[in-house]
């Protein structure tokens, strides 16, 4: 637990940090009641340690000032004074506990495990609202019941990953839901309950990624104008998820290992070790055995994230939800307008069946809910959707664009389907005899047939 002692007794102050942090936790120090609120302010907390007498302030003033800004912050009371009337005051104005100075291990272990309590109550009434809130938005990702086979066996080898402490590194094209599969294996896990903490490792540049990650004291370095606790503590007894982690700097790697295998960090400008109790998942779009290999990633890096492993399969790979998923960002951003949306047209669904689909489910749902708002009727027509969304023609007269997968039973025509057939099979085949062979035609067809469709 972070604590915050205010107290304007200097001696008090550094004591009282030792033994909290002697207890496995952490501590930091604030002389005035003033202080203590701008502090409250700036960073989190767990709980807060404070003095009934401070100067010429009273700590119940304080106390109040706590409530009032920051309710959910426990506050255990001190005083030289201990009195019953006291207490009772104290109580009576919010406080969750009371404590004589100068107080001694045992009694101080007693408090701690109210509090432990009572911040573990907080953290499940906090998940219970944020999940309420997440169901009246009707979350638009269907992670689950994936019926293609491929996205089957990756759930379920992070179903069966969730309830260790393995790390997880969830590969995959940009938009296929890897952060949202890093999410589900949280929510499946021991951890649910706990904090996931995300931190996006290109989006900030070193200096400002590594204070990020690990915390800073202040001034170490220009713009350090306070101390500060980064995302590591932040995920303390949760999960850490580390995005695009293919992008994260080469200086900052060795602290990251450093993380992953002893579970140890410090924070930048400070020479005290911290020990970090956090479970990891990793998400990226890059190859990070070429990154590896090219010197820009830490093969000792890559192989202690590389303890289970998925790939999320891109959409064009799973036609088999495609329309579920369209059918779903449907009726969400229906709702969301308010308008009324039945469902697809056939044309529609064959023009979406027809994509290669390249940003992938962020690609697909933009898609449908630009469709949404355009619509005139209450049914999505291929007109509704955008305009650079290639489709085959039904009648044949235009070509089928590089790439096109169209499913059997789409409605196209026999010509549109053996076009697409064929580039599909030259793509993958190493050669144009195992083309033909895959084909089932001779060389000679093949070539007439290439000649026609402009493919030589």
């Amino acid at each position: 637990m972070q604590f915050l002692i205010i107290d304007d007794d200097k001696t008090f102050r550094d004591a009282a940090c030792v033994l909290v942090e002697d207890g496995g936790h952490t501590a930091e120090s604030a002389a005035t009641g003033d202080d203590g609120l701008s502090r409250l302010k700036e960073d989190e907390f767990d709980a807060v340690l404070l003095d009934m007498r401070l100067g010429a302030e009273c700590g119940l003033d304080i106390l109040s000032e706590i409530q009032k800004q920051h309710p959910r912050i426990p506050v255990v009371m001190l005083t030289a004074e201990g009195s019953i009337p006291l207490a009772v005051e104290a109580m009576r104005r919010g406080a969750a506990d009371f404590l004589e100075k100068p107080f001694l291990r045992e009694p101080f272990v007693v408090v701690l495990a109210r509090l432990q309590k009572l911040r573990r109550m907080g953290q499940r009434i906090e998940k219970l609202e944020r999940e309420a809130t997440e169901t009246r938005r009707e979350r638009v990702e269907p992670i689950f019941d994936f019926s293609v086979p491929a996205m089957s066996e990756v759930m379920d080898i992070l179903k069966r990953a969730a309830g260790t402490p393995a790390s997880v590194l969830i590969l995959g094209e940009s938009g296929t839901g890897k952060s949202v599969a890093a999410r589900a294996v949280h929510a499946m896990s021991h951890l649910a309950d706990r904090p996931f903490v995300t931190v996006s490792c290109p989006s900030l540049s070193k200096e400002l990624l590594e204070s990020e990650l690990f915390g800073h004291v202040k001034g170490s370095f220009t713009g350090a104008v306070k101390d500060h606790w980064g995302k590591v503590r932040s995920a303390e007894g949760g999960t850490l998820f580390l995005d695009e982690i293919g992008d994260l700097p080469l200086e900052i790697q060795p602290k990251l290992l450093r993380l992953l295998q002893e579970r140890e960090y410090e924070r930048l400008g400070e020479n005290v070790t911290r020990r970090a109790d956090i479970r990891f998942i990793a998400a990226t779009n890059r190859d990070l055995k070429q990154k590896v290999a090219e010197g820009s990633f830490r093969e000792d890096l890559f192989f202690r994230l590389n303890v289970i492993t998925v790939v999320m399969p891109p959409l064009r790979n799973r036609q088999g939800d495609l329309l579920r998923f369209a059918d779903h960002y449907l009726k969400y951003f229906a709702t969301q307008c308010g308008r009324r949306k039945t469902g697809l047209t056939d044309d529609a669904a064959t023009r979406l069946l027809a994509h290669t689909w390249p940003g992938n489910l962020r690609e697909l749902r933009n898609a449908i809910e630009r469709a949404v708002i355009l619509a005139r009727g209450d049914v999505v027509t291929a007109s509704d959707l955008p305009i650079d969304l290639p489709g085959p023609s039904v009648g044949g007269s235009q070509p089928v664009k590089a790439g096109v997968v169209i499913p059997t039973g789409a409605k196209v025509t026999l010509e549109a389907l053996e076009e697409a057939h064929i580039r599909q099979v030259l793509s993958l085949a190493s050669s144009l005899v195992e083309a033909a062979e895959i084909l089932g035609i001779d060389q000679a067809t093949l070539y007439r047939k290439r000649k026609k469709l402009g493919l030589e």
